[in-house]
């Protein structure tokens, strides 16, 4: 017959014995549940970088004008700079205006990654981290050979200047009036298998050979500027308003020469609705309106390739509003500058 401490023993191997299998099965099926997780991870990463791959591939273009470059991620650092400037005149009650505004010259630097044509980027803004620039800077670009795509959503309150008129001039100073101003333009590129728009701003692509593309698009424009409780009590409490929609077409064309692109575009669009409404002191009017005015969109770079690998460019986008005549008009300026280089992985 077997001792009470025998079997004591005997049930502490036993146990010992069983949880050491446990620990091992455990561990196994830890092992097995990372490799599972890990498995599927690769199998949704090839799949996401398949669709990127085949969407980047498609697309019907001339290979003796442009071309895909061979990496599949480029990154770049970029310098960026804009502003935006209005020039007003008008006359109202007797007296003749001239105002001439604009926003302090708004700086960034960034950092950008394109995988597969898809692009993210962060940007630093040294200015508005030091607290001695405030405004806010919001750009969507999307550029492709056929269709094309930028929108711009801007708040400033630096907006700041001089109005002339009968009586001497007002100073509007920093603070004083607050703006917002969205535009978003959008383009078709008829010969888009030989002209490429992102082989100049994206390098997306790569232009070989010099072509040109005639161009047909749409702009919608709106923003408003009103006074805000920082301005002095001797300014009128002012809230303008402006919605504007315009379509037409223009030109553009990539002079490719060595290692060289130069790029340039021009694409004019005639507003065919335009709604202005001006509060002043909690009275309402309508804005004048003229027939013809014009949204403007001008594009211009240069790429320098060093080689399939390095490159280094810029660009510029510049975005002209003329409304009314030559006794009562305004004329808005949007303008952005960029400077980058880059290199494919």
């Amino acid at each position: 017959m077997y001792s009470p401490h025998l079997i004591v023993t005997l049930c502490r191997k036993i146990e010992q014995k069983t949880m050491k299998h446990l620990i091992f099965i455990l561990m196994m099926l830890s092992v097995g549940l990372t490799a599972s997780a890990q498995s599927k991870r690769e199998v949704m990463r090839e799949r996401v970088d398949s669709v990127l791959r085949k969407n980047y591939e498609r697309g019907s273009y001339d290979t003796l004008y442009m071309k895909r470059p061979d990496s599949k991620l480029t990154l770049k650092l970029r310098a960026n700079l804009s502003g935006y400037y209005q020039h007003s005149k008008f006359s109202e009650n007797g007296n003749n205006y001239n105002a001439k505004l604009n926003t302090d010259t708004r700086g960034t630097v960034s950092v950008a990654a394109t995988y597969y044509g898809v692009t993210v980027g962060f940007a630093l803004n040294p200015a508005r981290l030091a607290g001695k620039n405030k405004d806010m800077e919001f750009n969507l670009n999307a550029y492709g050979n056929r269709f094309g795509l930028e929108a711009n959503y801007q708040e400033s309150k630096t907006l700041a200047g001089d109005i002339d008129h009968n009586a001497g001039t007002f100073h509007v100073n920093k603070g004083d009036v607050k703006m917002t101003l969205v535009t978003v333009t959008g383009y078709y590129a008829f010969n888009h298998r030989h002209f490429s728009y992102p082989a100049a701003f994206t390098q997306s692509y790569i232009q070989k050979r010099s072509a040109g593309s005639w161009l047909v698009g749409a702009t919608y424009q709106g923003g408003r500027i009103k006074t805000t409780d920082d301005a002095p009590a001797t300014m009128s409490k002012t809230r303008i308003t402006m919605h504007a929609f315009a379509i037409g077409g223009g030109y553009g064309y990539n002079f490719v020469t060595g290692k060289w692109l130069f790029h340039a575009s021009a694409q004019p669009t005639l507003i065919i609705f335009n709604d202005n409404d001006i509060e002043e002191n909690g009275v309402n009017r309508d804005g004048k309106t003229h027939f013809p005015e014009i949204i403007t969109n001008s594009r211009a770079a240069i790429v320098y390739n060093f080689s399939q690998k390095y490159f280094i460019g810029s660009t510029f986008l510049l975005n002209t509003t003329l409304l009314g005549d030559n006794d009562d008009y305004t004329r808005q300026t949007k303008w952005r500058a960029r400077a980058f280089f880059g290199f494919r992985l």
